[in-house]
């Protein structure tokens, strides 16, 4: 299990899923001979055939006055249109618990946005009903984000395969949300920080304490190797202009920096500094 200490910020790693291979769904430019060709992503985030590896997990922030969840990946029992999603079966709540994080023992659960892997334990399957996993929480939803994908609902064929339906509508009706603004200050040592363009409520979460610095990335970055080629848009961004523009922004600003980046959908170590390559960037440790 991985943990950072950010000051007296506590940030610890809660796996769900690993894959090495199958995403070119999200980057269909990172074929394996484009991948080989970056050579420090070998052997941590990429395998010595040019195949990805990703990472889906959640990111349990602890600071003096709140336990904070990031991001709720994709839960049990949803049932989804990627066939490997459907109908999980996972110990991410036992994991949880393990970690010293019993899910009524949660403060906030923030996500960076309301993709179907970020927002799936914000409900656990209960007596057939959809119900709040963490019943003591306040869920922190940006304002922006929660109405376009209120609106995209009204549009969905099958809303028994929708995230909104099944993860986000059950926590508004049980009056847990707190709709937010892309810059909402969540705690003293946690803030959210405007990252769009791979939805269009897109948050990063920065945190601060004690003269030390992290950012949580969420999906303006999906893997390392778009360091080095922050032109590779998602096929999942709403924006990909704007996803681009996002991340050479935020490469630019933070590299050659102390701020810890935690990327959400990078495997171990998961965590490491931005350095400039040439006219590009790479993860550091």
């Amino acid at each position: 299990m991985l943990s950072w200490q950010v000051g007296d910020v506590r940030i610890t790693r809660i796996l769900e899923l690993e894959a090495t291979g199958g995403t070119r769904f999200i980057l269909p430019q990172a074929t394996p001979d484009a991948v080989k060709e970056i050579g420090w992503l070998s052997p941590h985030f990429a395998d010595e055939n040019g195949k990805l590896r990703m990472s889906i997990h959640a990111l349990v922030v602890e600071t003096p006055t709140a336990r904070i969840v990031v991001d709720t990946c994709i839960g049990n029992d949803k049932q989804r249109d990627i066939p490997t999603w459907s109908g999980l079966q996972t110990n991410f709540l036992a994991d949880l618990a393990a970690a010293g994080f019993p899910r009524e023992s949660i403060d906030v659960v923030l996500c960076t946005h309301l993709h179907v892997d970020h927002v799936g334990w914000n409900t656990m399957l209960e007596s057939g009903k959809w119900v709040p996993t963490f019943p003591n929480a306040r869920y922190l939803l940006g304002r922006d984000e929660f109405e376009y994908w209120r609106a995209e609902e009204e549009t969905v064929e099958r809303p028994e395969r929708s995230p909104f339906h099944d993860s986000v509508q059950p926590v508004w009706d049980a009056g847990l949300v707190e709709l937010v603004a892309t810059d909402h200050q969540v705690c003293p040592e946690v803030a959210l920080e405007p990252t769009l363009g791979h939805t269009p409520g897109h948050v990063s979460v920065r945190i601060r304490s004690k003269g030390a610095e992290a950012l949580i990335t969420g999906d303006f970055i999906h893997h390392p190797c778009q360091f080095t080629h922050p032109e590779w848009a998602s096929l999942a961004d709403y924006d990909p202009a704007a996803s681009t523009a996002t991340r050479a922004r935020m490469f630019a600003d933070l590299a050659g920096t102390e701020t810890l980046v935690i990327g959400t959908h990078f495997t171990a170590p998961t965590a490491g500094h931005v350095v400039r390559d040439g006219a590009v960037w790479r993860l550091a440790g």
